[in-house]
């Protein structure tokens, strides 16, 4: 997993890419309060580790976008560090 982002800070706007692989995918469901549901995708890396938050919707749209295009992939290989 690669993740690539900007960020802000006194000088400008500074790229930071890092990445890792991923280790768990935590639903978090609130029975009370079904709208602060969310979906933690969690990763380590070398150097680096992290959680992604997604909400439901995020994760919906995310869905949408990839199961057009799905048929595209032709196969999938798992490389992992050792």
């Amino acid at each position: 997993m690669k993740i690539k982002l900007r960020k802000q800070n006194h000088d400008g706007i500074t790229r930071v890419e890092t990445g890792g692989d991923l280790k768990e995918v935590i639903i978090n469901e609130d029975l009370l309060h079904p709208n602060n549901e969310s979906i933690s995708v969690c990763y380590r890396g070398k150097n680096s580790s992290g959680i992604v938050d997604f909400t439901p919707q995020e994760i919906e749209k995310l869905y949408s976008s990839v199961r057009k295009r799905l048929h595209l992939v032709k196969g999938v290989k798992i490389l992992m560090d050792k």
